[in-house]
């Protein structure tokens, strides 16, 4: 944890989740995140800090609220391709969560912040295992879920997948709303993402049946 920089860049995208061990693709095409880029893989760690903005309005641009979730995740670029019209197809793999403090003072076009790693640093250790995983109700739950989001899946890969893998995916890869998303993130454990998971996966089941009977 020591070993890990203060200062990362940022990357505020909606609705995008990363969490640790696990990864996300990304699609590089604005200039100043290009460059945010160019200068990551110019460091020793690669890391970028994925996090939500928060959507403002009027009452909270006069407190002064801050622009950006609390937490966010970094993610170490582990592959990049430049394409020839200049974007780049980036990998990030999640390497620890983290607290945002503050924007830096910089010349960057992008955003430069201060952050802190200590209330996340169990995020380093290995996954030991989730005791007594239900599997196969999990995945009646789950198949419950994406047949009313009529969304297609493997299942044969599903019901091979690592439990940690599992959670992970299906969080990141599921169309909950970005404060949805945000709550996943802030988990405290796997264990209580997989709690926090299979609520959202059965409140918008759920959701969606009443929905189809009530014109």
């Amino acid at each position: 944890m020591e070993q890990l920089p203060k200062n990362i860049p940022l990357f505020p995208l909606p609705g995008a989740l990363l969490l640790p061990n696990s990864r996300l693709p990304l699609n590089i095409f604005e200039p100043r995140y290009i460059s945010m880029v160019e200068d990551t893989l110019a460091t020793k760690h690669r890391l970028i800090g994925m996090i939500q903005p928060i959507k403002l309005d009027t009452k909270n641009k006069l407190n002064g609220t801050n622009k950006f979730q609390k937490v966010g995740c970094a993610g170490r670029i582990v592959s990049f391709t430049e394409t020839e019209d200049g974007r780049y197809l980036i990998t990030l793999e999640g390497v620890s969560r983290f607290k945002f403090r503050k924007e830096m003072e910089d010349q960057k076009p992008y955003i430069l912040s201060e952050i802190d790693w200590d209330f996340y640093s169990n995020d380093l250790v290995p996954f030991e295992g989730i005791n007594s995983f239900d599997r196969n109700g999990f995945l009646k739950i789950l198949k419950k879920y994406l047949d009313s989001a009529q969304i297609a899946s493997d299942w044969d890969v599903l019901k091979k997948a690592r439990e940690e893998v599992l959670v992970n995916s299906l969080s990141m890869l599921c169309p909950f709303e970005p404060e949805e998303k945000q709550v996943l993130l802030e988990a405290e454990t796997v264990v209580k993402r997989l709690d926090v998971l299979v609520t959202l996966m059965k409140i918008s089941s759920e959701n969606d049946l009443e929905s189809r009977y009530v014109q």
